[in-house]
């Protein structure tokens, strides 16, 4: 059973087997953040924001640590990351079953470490999400499975902000050419920004998945 604390917005319009969307926030903030998307998304749309499980307290959460010393510098806790990564794939499941959502059209969106698990999950669960839009995150080789399925038909969203003070744009760069070389359908692209995600961002990612739907 997953523990994992929950927002929903219900489909706007009579559907027996939804669509999931699946809303993964980033280091710091809650399940609040990125569902204030939901209003202005799809309305065959079930969508799920979920809060990550390790409190950082003043209601900010983060899915794993990260941890700085004099040795390594700033690094992640990867055993904790690979445990959220196991929660998150039991509550897709669940949602999926307890809202008897569209088992062929599940998307799965992430910003920032939310994006970084996204990825991670693309690979270690191979197509229990159809869809990945992971904004402001990289693919992180720490948490990628020893060997890669050939059976993956996952098709990633990839975004990032040129002038990212958080995550370098240089890391989300990385990802497109692993992507490829595995042979899997994606597509990238950078806005002019922080560590954050632009209206014209926004509506492109909006109708990536439109067009998915």
């Amino acid at each position: 059973m997953s523990d994992l604390h929950y927002l929903i917005r219900q489909p706007k319009k009579e559907i027996k087997n939804p669509p999931l969307l699946v809303l993964l926030h980033g280091y710091g903030s809650n399940e609040h953040d990125l569902f204030s998307f939901a209003e202005e998304l799809p309305n065959d749309f079930l969508i799920v924001s979920a809060q990550a499980p390790n409190s950082l307290g003043f209601g900010a959460y983060a899915w794993y640590a990260i941890n700085f010393d004099d040795v390594n510098g700033k690094f992640s806790d990867t055993k904790q990351a690979k445990e959220s990564i196991d929660k998150i794939a039991v509550f897709i499941d669940e949602i999926k079953i307890k809202y008897n959502t569209n088992p062929n059209k599940t998307f799965l969106l992430g910003f920032s470490q939310g994006a970084i698990l996204s990825y991670s999950l693309s690979f270690y669960y191979p197509n229990k999400v159809q869809y990945i839009i992971a904004l402001s995150g990289y693919i992180n080789k720490d948490l990628l499975p020893n060997s890669i399925s050939k059976e993956i038909k996952t098709d990633y969203y990839c975004s990032h902000g040129s002038v990212d003070q958080v995550l370098p744009v240089q890391w989300a760069r990385n990802s497109k050419p692993i992507l490829d070389s595995l042979g899997l359908e994606n597509v990238y692209s950078e806005y002019p920004i922080g560590h954050g995600v632009a209206p014209q961002n926004f509506f492109s990612f909006k109708k990536w998945i439109e067009e998915r739907l």
